[in-house]
């Protein structure tokens, strides 16, 4: 049966703010994967001014929330390349700014988080939110 609303649980780990200051960024809420298969990151990244502006995604896990560690590439659907955005000469809606972008975890780490920095001191609002998927006890509360 096709049921991803029983199947999933979403929770806020960058809210909608500014990314701010250059390589500083947003670090994001640590996410605890006991009882769940992996995640996915849906990162919003809004209005873009500057043209250089490079906005990364980093993934980090651990087994404990104190040493989480850039996850190897391996351990990622997708990749934080193509989870971010990168500077172009012209920005456009829906490809270079005004964008959603995902990336997954499908590592073997209790404690995931999602980072995002940009290369630019900017006020380019962003979130992050964790998709929890592969439930070991369905149906997940809908709170």
């Amino acid at each position: 049966m096709n049921d991803l609303h029983n199947n999933i649980d979403a929770t806020v780990v960058v809210e909608s703010v500014a990314v701010g200051t250059t390589g500083t960024g947003q670090t994001g809420g640590i996410i605890d994967l006991q009882g769940y298969g992996g995640v996915e990151f849906v990162i919003n990244v809004g209005a873009i001014t500057a043209t250089d502006a490079v906005f990364t995604v980093v993934i980090k896990d651990g087994d404990v929330t104190g040493t989480l560690a850039s996850v190897a590439d391996s351990g990622l659907p997708g990749t934080e390349l193509l989870a971010g955005v990168v500077a172009v000469s012209t920005r456009v809606d829906g490809t270079s700014e005004k964008v959603v972008k995902r990336i997954g975890y499908r590592g073997e780490k209790r404690f995931v988080q999602a980072n995002i920095s940009s290369t630019v001191t900017a006020g380019t609002p962003v979130s992050i939110t964790a998709i929890l998927h592969s439930p070991s006890v369905a149906p997940v509360d809908n709170p």
